[in-house]
């Protein structure tokens, strides 16, 4: 008593200034915490690791050496940039022209292919990694068996287990990433430089060279980097493709880092390239992006004017069709009929139709039952936490409650460039070992989902917020209430729509993540896309197929959901 008697005597306003904070600044606070730990904490633990000796913890660049001291090494990583070149190549060849006759031309079924578009961008790759290996395995593939049947040959024409087999299979998957940047800026652009154009003689095949193109040229350079990006960090296609096919690539070779002996050191010193190449793509990306300053970019001027193709609109049609069913119609029939078989190679007939594989991987196989448990546990949670973390940050930055916001916003977005395989790696290095012990655990299974998804639901957040006025909040406080009241009665019930749309944008990719949970799973926190692996490396094709049919259900049945309550464009617009 006599010391605070006397704290207030020497500096009287002290207590005052104490009063004044409010409670709702400790919370701030910590939630700044719980950000650093989650984004800095794994990133840096990342970088210092591979600088240090793992037994005597001096500095060291011979991790470094380990990592790309053997040639070994140094061509999976040349493969993983090739191949990620050739995927961006050909996802360039397929979702350009897509885009544009989607968006600018008379083609008729567009509502059909940004249907099946979406279908392609929400199938798991490594699903349809599964499906193509039914289909195009070089022995018993579909595909394959039908040639044999038809032209009399001994031997099929298709080979999955190649490269060129796995730029097929990560391009299907990876052309939406190009079709949305494509078709929502000839979605946007002007036609007042065509009918120019047009006027002083052009042609519509010479105006769409020489004046649309170029105009959405910043687009498609966006498109294509993310596309890269997409390429060079995914780990289920190339552990399902690229392994059988003895073509090593950077994700494939890092899980080899963590089969034993462990070398994580190691395997922190081989991720760190491929975290810049990410980091710099991106900037690139924004940069790019950022220079679309067009003023036919922005949406005012004339209207867009459809292109009339004649004969050649059905041909067109065709043309989209053919790699909508590569990337959607094919798989899933494919993956419904394993499903549904005793013996998949059998095809399609009463006699080889059964439950069986349903009911196993539904009901008798423990394994797989836990996974199903734990994908929609963690899937919630995640999803739970990143909204509640990022609605938080987002308030604090929109409102500037704390300075340096920039630095928060900086950090609730960091995630985005950083692949989930690296990411995971970060988490095991910071949280494998005492004193968190977390490895294997479902607390690091959540938290590593929450970082990876929280960029999508900061943005969801931040966006949803600067559509609120202030001034409603200013009016709770002016009749006596605090920060946390005005956000609970006016902000909250506000933002209810918007939340629900954000919560589901992480919930729906956490369903399927591989990458990430690939490296920090343990035997009783295996998720489904896990287990659908570890199914199709033993050889349980059927039952693979059989869970993968039931985690498309599931994605398929939350887009539907997020489509009624919050209209079809949904996921285009919040993870912008």
């Amino acid at each position: 008593m006599s010391t605070s008697l006397a704290l207030g005597a020497a500096h009287p306003g002290l207590r005052a200034r104490l009063r004044s904070i409010e409670p709702s600044a400790l919370l701030w606070l910590i939630l700044v915490a719980v950000l650093v730990l989650l984004v800095v904490h794994p990133l840096a633990r990342l970088l210092i690791g591979s600088l240090l000796d793992p037994k005597t913890g001096a500095f060291t660049f011979a991790n470094f050496t380990a990592a790309y001291g053997r040639q070994r090494y140094i061509v999976a990583f040349g493969n993983s940039l090739v191949m990620a070149l050739a995927v961006t190549a050909l996802c360039g060849v397929a979702a350009v022209p897509m885009a544009w006759a989607v968006s600018r031309t008379d083609m008729p079924g567009k509502a059909l292919v940004r249907l099946l578009t979406l279908g392609a961008f929400i199938m798991p790759p490594y699903l349809g990694a599964l499906a193509w290996i039914l289909l195009a395995g070089p022995n018993a593939g579909s595909l394959n068996v039908l040639y044999q049947m038809i032209s009399g040959s001994e031997t099929g024409i298709f080979n999955i287990f190649s490269f060129p087999g796995l730029v097929f299979i990560i391009a299907i998957y990876s052309y939406p990433f190009l079709f949305v940047f494509v078709s929502a800026a000839l979605d946007t652009v002007s036609s007042e430089m065509e009918d120019a154009a047009n006027i002083l003689g052009a042609g519509k095949w010479r105006t769409t060279w020489r004046i649309t193109l170029p105009l959405v040229l910043p687009a498609i350079l966006g498109g294509a980097i993310i596309t890269f990006l997409e390429a060079i960090a995914l780990f289920g296609s190339p552990a399902m493709i690229a392994i059988p096919a003895r073509y090593n690539v950077v994700t494939t070779q890092l899980l080899e880092f963590f089969s034993y002996p462990v070398r994580v050191e190691v395997a922190q010193a081989y991720a760190l390239p491929l975290l810049v190449i990410t980091v710099v793509l991106y900037l690139l990306q924004q940069h790019v992006i950022g220079r679309r300053g067009h003023v036919t970019m922005t949406g005012k001027g004339g209207e867009r004017r459809i292109v009339g193709l004649g004969r050649l609109r059905w041909a067109a049609f065709a043309a989209c069709m053919f790699v909508c069913a590569l990337a959607v119609l094919l798989p899933l029939a494919i993956i419904a009929e394993a499903a549904f078989a005793k013996t998949w190679s059998r095809g399609l007939h009463a006699a080889n139709l059964t439950w069986a594989n349903l009911r196993f991987v539904l009901l008798e196989q423990q394994d797989t039952v836990q996974a199903m448990f734990n994908t929609f546990f963690y899937a919630t949670a995640a999803a739970t936490l990143a909204l509640a973390l990022a609605l938080a940050i987002a308030y604090i930055v929109q409102r500037r409650l704390l300075p340096w916001g920039g630095v928060l916003s900086f950090l609730c977005l960091a995630p985005f460039v950083v692949p989930g395989i690296v990411l995971a790696i970060g988490f095991y290095a910071a949280y494998a070992s005492a004193p968190f012990a977390l490895y294997g655990t479902a607390s690091i299974m959540i938290l590593a989902f929450t970082t990876r998804f929280l960029p999508i639901a900061y943005a969801n957040s931040s966006a949803a917020i600067r559509g609120i006025n202030p001034e409603m909040e200013e009016a709770v406080r002016i009749l006596g209430g605090g920060r946390l009241l005005a956000v609970r009665r006016v902000v909250a019930p506000l933002l209810k729509t918007s939340l629900f749309g954000g919560w589901l944008l992480v919930f729906i990719p956490a369903t399927r993540e591989l990458s990430t949970a690939v490296f920090l799973y343990g035997p009783k926190t295996r998720v489904m896309s896990v287990a659908l692996l570890n199914l199709a490396e033993e050889g349980s094709l059927e039952a693979a197929a059989a869970l993968g049919l039931v985690l498309l259900a599931l994605i398929t049945a939350m887009v539907a959901l997020g489509y009624t309550l919050l209209g079809r464009d949904f996921m285009v617009r919040r993870s912008e």
